[in-house]
């Protein structure tokens, strides 16, 4: 029984933890926190879990909370311009009758925890160093490191080839109570996304926090732009009257929807800077051991378009399966570079989707994108894709970011609703 070590209890870490002990591999999972003080932590930026993702989810039995969460079956992105909105595109989140859910961090990876330990997985409660790392390279066959703050995350460096296009971004996210409910004729569970021309980006989700359901609102821009307006760290009730007032400027229709918000407790805010970055996979210890980043280590993604766990869980299922299929044989540096590999096949996917939607206002978008968001405007099946492409955004490359491509693609949209 081969011998693994994940270092940190986060998404993907412990989804993966849970994949290699049905398989029947002898994983261990170091983490700084155990399950109650992730409880009671503060909150991480939240993030979706959309249906592709669910169903590995379900295979592992991960799915606790879709009969409680809010199941968001339908999706809305609107423009901003001067405060007014200009475009709106509304589509279904999945073809048939999936949904994707948003469920605070601290209750899903806190019971994640749990039943990895309630099923025979080891767990050791312990902060990681380097040097710890290079003691363990001689007691364990593989070291994955699922966690990059601090010391850990200097082991992997930045992979300009991959990625250069890095953006500082700063974000204030809050918990909130007792929001106005959505247009008419919108559902319930609808999520609210908005992009300003002046400032930086909005969402508004339906979310599953420790108190019950509730909604994220989460506001991202740029550093030094005008929604980073966090520099003296407000305490939480003037965060979020700074961000009632911002939405009043930026995006009227969601200060209308959050006028009389109210937050869930007292650890229901957030304020964070982050940097979209794709970093080496492979890190070198003293002694000469390796260890593998995965997702968020290796692989940073913008928070606006809450892609974070998808990735974890697509880079999760990959190094799975690469475990699996490498049998005995030594996990070397070469393992580790097609185990990331695999998995960049989605994430580079992933994202330019997230650099493209993060920063549609910033940039003077080509004629064949105006095109698109004018069919998606138009026609429900083309609305309906975009939305649906947030489950899988390989799919945006086969009918919208090449110019060709997007325009026969919208041709034949225009001919079948004519005929």
């Amino acid at each position: 029984m081969r011998k693994i070590l994940i270092v940190g209890a986060g998404h993907a870490g412990l989804h993966l933890a849970h994949g290699l002990l049905t398989e029947g591999y002898d994983v261990t999972v170091i983490t700084g926190q155990s399950s109650m003080e992730i409880r009671s932590g503060k909150p991480s930026i939240s993030q979706f879990t959309f249906p592709t993702a669910l169903e590995y989810e379900r295979k592992f039995e991960l799915d606790f909370w879709s009969a409680l969460s809010p199941q968001i079956r339908e999706q809305k992105l609107a423009l901003f311009q001067e405060g007014t909105p200009v475009t709106s595109i509304r589509g279904r989140s999945h073809p048939g009758n999936g949904y994707a859910v948003a469920v605070d961090r601290r209750v899903k990876m806190a019971d994640w925890l749990e039943f990895f330990e309630d099923r025979g997985g080891k767990v050791v409660i312990h902060g990681v160093t380097v040097t710890d790392l290079d003691y363990f390279s001689r007691m364990f066959e593989l070291i994955i490191v699922a966690v990059g703050h601090g010391e850990l995350g200097q082991l992997f460096d930045h992979d300009t080839s991959r990625f250069s296009g890095t953006r500082p971004r700063a974000l204030a996210q809050a918990y909130a109570y007792d929001l106005w409910p959505p247009h008419e004729g919108e559902s319930e569970n609808i999520g609210w996304f908005g992009v300003t021309e002046e400032a930086g980006n909005v969402m508004l989700v339906p979310i599953l926090t420790q108190e019950g359901p509730a909604h994220n609102l989460l506001l991202v821009d740029k550093k030094g732009g005008p929604m980073d307006a966090w520099p003296d760290r407000p305490g939480p009730e003037e965060q979020l009257r700074r961000m009632k007032d911002l939405m009043r400027q930026y995006a009227p229709d969601f200060f209308e929807r959050a006028k009389d918000a109210r937050l869930v407790d007292g650890r229901s805010t957030l304020i964070e800077d982050l940097t979209p970055q794709v970093r080496n996979p492979v890190g070198r210890l003293p002694s000469g051991g390796l260890a593998v980043g995965m997702a968020d280590v290796v692989v940073t993604m913008d928070p606006f378009v809450g892609q974070s766990w998808n990735n974890s869980t697509r880079c999760a299922e990959a190094y799975l399966e690469s475990i699996i299929e490498h049998g005995d044989k030594p996990f070397d540096e070469a393992f580790m570079v097609r185990a990331f590999d695999r998995f960049w096949e989605f994430g580079r996917d992933n994202q330019i989707w997230a650099e493209f939607a993060s920063t549609m206002v910033e940039q003077a978008l080509p004629e064949h994108i105006m095109n698109v968001v004018g069919a998606a405007v138009q026609y429900q099946e083309v609305a309906d894709r975009w939305i649906q492409g947030w489950d899988c955004p390989s799919d945006f490359k086969h009918w919208m970011f090449d110019p060709e491509v997007a325009r026969s693609y919208i041709a034949d949209v225009r001919a079948h609703n004519a005929g």
